[in-house]
């Protein structure tokens, strides 16, 4: 930052300061937490095994500082090229009709009150509705920093076990929904994009949105031909935003499947698999007989079953990391 070129090129020149920012807050983070430590390691030194209101106050330190030194690990576990970025988030319910549209719903609102309680912001760009109920498909934006990083441990497919409500015969069904997490691409990432590989598509949107909604051809469906990639957005005010939107998705999702082939080739040579299978099973909601949610790629469990569908899944995601790390 001190070369004298450095804010000729504005966009890097933001990028290395918040970049710089970012890891001053880390090792600000660890030098306040260490001295900490000093302080309750002096107060240790001279507490007296009758004093107890001095061991409760130590007590309640080592507490606090254990906290801490979780929040830093778990900055450590998002290490990832992309993992600081915004997400970009898309659920799809599976086959099953209405029961797969109304679970598709509730994964949608269990990230958006995840989200919430973070402090990220969130932004829908395209929901289909159900035909009776429920949702089958949303693409929504979670912006915040490591939000990507988190939420990328969601990415595969979520399996409900539940009486359904609508059966009238009240019997049991399992119901499927998938859910894909890439991170938003910075520009410092080039994607070449042929304008004639594109087909965009225009449409009237469906869904709230105010006067606006139903008026005019606003809403933008863009299919990039040579790989069949389809992104819609429906959510802007004007159809240059909903396109814009649709781009930068586009853009994205075919980074993320460039990364994946790099993967799989890599995979070839090293034997290796990816930490997520792809398409597969992750995690099973078991609401009847009994209360149980069980990832399956680290075996963590609870029965705590209303708390995570209202947005309590970091001891998922957090098993997941350290797991993958």
């Amino acid at each position: 930052m001190a070369n004298p070129d450095f804010w000729s090129k504005m966009d890097k020149a933001q990028e290395v300061s918040k970049e710089l920012k970012g890891l001053k807050n880390i090792v600000g983070f660890w030098h306040n937490m260490n001295d900490e430590l000093i302080d309750s390691e002096e107060l240790l030194s001279i507490t007296a095994e009758v004093d107890s209101e001095s061991i409760k106050q130590l007590e309640n330190d080592i507490d606090k500082l254990q906290g801490s030194l979780n929040k830093l690990e778990m900055t450590r576990l998002l290490g990832g090229e992309h993992d600081k970025n915004n997400a970009i988030v898309s659920i799809h319910a599976g086959a099953g009709g209405t029961e797969s549209c109304d679970w598709a719903q509730m994964l949608l609102r269990m990230y958006l009150r995840w989200a919430e309680n973070k402090g990220y912001a969130s932004q829908a760009v395209d929901l289909q509705p159900g035909e009776e109920a429920g949702i089958k498909s949303a693409t929504l934006m979670f912006k915040g920093e490591y939000v990507y990083g988190y939420l990328k441990a969601e990415r595969g497919v979520h399996r409900l076990v539940r009486i359904s409500p609508f059966d009238s015969n009240k019997r049991r069904h399992t119901s499927f929904a998938s859910v894909d997490v890439i991170p938003e691409i910075t520009e410092e990432i080039d994607i070449e994009i042929n304008p004639s590989d594109l087909r965009i598509d225009t449409y009237r949107s469906s869904g709230a949105g105010g006067q606006h909604v139903n008026v005019t051809d606003s809403a933008v469906r863009i299919t990039h031909i040579p790989s069949n990639i389809i992104v819609q957005c429906q959510n802007e005010r004007s159809q240059h935003q909903n396109k814009a939107t649709a781009l930068k998705i586009l853009k994205a999702k075919l980074y993320e499947r460039e990364r994946e082939k790099h993967e799989q080739e890599l995979a070839k040579y090293y034997g290796g698999k990816n930490e997520i299978a792809w398409g597969s099973q992750i995690r099973s909601y078991v609401l009847h007989p009994y209360n149980m949610i069980k990832d399956h790629r680290t075996n963590e469990e609870t029965s705590n079953t209303t708390a995570v569908l209202d947005g309590d899944i970091d001891v998922f995601i957090e098993a997941f990391l350290k797991k993958r790390r």
